[in-house]
């Protein structure tokens, strides 16, 4: 359906399995998946090292682009202004 991969996934469920299939759907030599979920501390991200080494991207982000010390207080901010 895809011919070959998605170019681009993004994961914001947290659950390990969605993300490894996130990752696994992506084109081999292009793809790129984002996990955004935050998975339970204890999971392990495993997928079979073909994957990584056929040149899909796995990048990873935690508050999207936001810097918790200087961006979340301008954020903070910004609500108590309305």
């Amino acid at each position: 359906m895809t011919d070959g991969g998605v170019d681009r996934s993004v994961e914001c469920t947290g659950s390990i399995n969605a993300m490894i299939a996130a990752y696994e759907c992506v084109h081999d030599g292009w793809g790129v998946a984002v996990p955004v979920g935050v998975p339970n501390k204890d999971d392990a991200f495993k997928t079979h090292p073909t994957n990584v080494l056929n040149e899909r991207t796995l990048k990873g982000t935690l508050f999207g682009n936001y810097k918790p010390r200087s961006d979340l207080p301008l954020v903070v901010e910004k609500y108590m202004n309305k």
